[in-house]
């Protein structure tokens, strides 16, 4: 009996040198994987940089868009094309300008979504950087020097871009605002129905008016932008590669998640073999369904207010509609196997119908796709595509060399008309 109470004093005994052991070889433990993960993530980080792999994010929250370029941003862009993408001091994709003109310059604001930011190709190429170089050679320029200011962001809509006037481009004074307007999706992007990116503001018909909807900024995702915690995740996405993998991933699959949402729910027409007509088709039609009708209406409404901004502060306004990949791919039988497909006979009835609404309205319209199919059809050419996506996608620097070249010429030719 005392025996067996003795050893049961000593094992009640040895419990807590056990406990401290126990804890000290767990601790142990767990700092050796801790310090294993910092040293695999420490050589992943080295082996990105080494590889110039990188996924850098160009974005940051802004009150009246919504979202915009950040500034200081900069790094590879690799998705589409490949270029060093350096965001200004102001979130412009550009040169640093001053806001206060210079004496003897003819300065020209560009607004517009991912064909004006333009990552797919260098700086030099864009066709804001061609459109400088030829508008200076023009002769009635008189000798002034020409200054072109990128306010393009990949992902605007009209609404964000009439914002983007307002607030950021009136600061530098331009003599001309030109509209970069992408009839491919554009008018999908003013329309909040399509399902398309909340975090951003509408224009909305109230008593036959167009009206602000700013609402993004109650969203919760909006002001969470805002804290400090995302302020350290923009800085480690600034400087970790390993984050940017992790957030290039995260947002793909948020973006093929959305995508398969948004394809059950947008809204689809039929042709006559009964094939779908997908979203982004239905702009080559006269539109039949009440969403599209409002979509025009809208993005109509947002041109004609953005025609009153720019006369209100005395510059002369432009509006150059772009050019779709279908529209100008270089091979007459797959464009009639498309059109075809869709049930239309031209591929550019958005393009005209901003022409008549020009013609209605009193302000000059430049339609870029005739003329970029008919110099596609002429060179057997490529403008839109990279690689193995060639006649997809965006422009590459063949169609920016165009387009620069072509504005040039209809702006020398209008500042000669005056």
């Amino acid at each position: 009996m005392f025996q067996r109470t003795h050893l049961s004093g000593r094992d009640t005994s040895l419990k807590p040198i056990l406990l401290v052991v126990a804890v000290k070889r767990w601790s142990g433990n767990l700092a050796l994987i801790i310090i294993a993960i910092l040293v695999g993530i420490l050589l992943f980080e080295i082996g990105l940089h080494l590889a110039g792999i990188s996924y850098p994010s160009f974005y940051t929250w802004d009150e009246y868009r919504g979202f915009a370029l950040r500034p200081g941003a900069e790094g590879w862009y690799r998705s589409e094309g490949e270029a060093y993408i350096r965001i200004n001091s102001a979130g412009l994709r550009d040169r640093e300008h001053t806001k206060i003109k210079p004496a003897n310059t003819l300065r020209l604001a560009i607004l517009g979504d991912s064909y004006a930011e333009a990552r797919q190709v260098s700086i030099e190429e864009t066709f804001l950087a061609v459109l400088e170089r030829e508008l200076a050679k023009c002769p009635y320029v008189s000798g002034r020097q020409v200054d072109v200011i990128n306010f393009g962001v990949s992902g605007y809509g009209t609404a964000q871009e009439l914002m983007t006037l307002r607030h950021k481009v009136w600061d530098y004074s331009p003599d001309i605002v030109i509209l970069a307007f992408l009839t491919g999706n554009d008018l999908t992007d003013n329309l909040r129905a399509f399902g398309s990116e909340p975090m951003r503001p509408y224009f909305v018909y109230r008593n036959g008016e167009l009206v602000l909807d700013d609402s993004f900024r109650t969203l919760a995702a909006y002001r969470a932008r805002q804290t400090l915690v995302a302020s350290v995740g923009y800085w480690a996405i600034n400087y970790s590669r390993v984050v940017q993998v992790m957030n290039a991933a995260q947002h793909k699959i948020a973006a093929h998640i959305r995508n398969r949402s948004q394809g059950e729910l947008e809204p689809r027409g039929k042709h006559k073999d009964d094939e779908e007509v997908g979203l982004d088709d239905q702009v080559y039609s006269e539109p039949s369904d009440p969403l599209w009708q409002e979509a025009w209406r809208v993005t109509e409404g947002l041109i004609v207010l953005m025609r009153d901004e720019v006369r209100k502060y005395g510059a002369d306004f432009l509006v150059v509609t772009l050019s779709n990949k279908m529209q100008v791919y270089p091979d007459p039988l797959v464009r009639q196997a498309f059109m075809k497909r869709i049930g239309v006979r031209t591929l550019f009835y958005p393009d005209l119908r901003i022409k008549t609404l020009g013609e209605r309205e009193g302000f000059p319209v430049l339609n870029l796709a005739p003329k970029f199919q008919l110099y596609a059809d002429q060179h057997k050419i490529f403008l839109h595509g990279f690689h193995s996506n060639m006649g997809g996608g965006h422009w590459n620097a063949f169609g920016h060399r165009l387009a620069g070249e072509t504005i040039a010429q209809d702006l020398c030719d209008g500042i000669a008309a005056k």
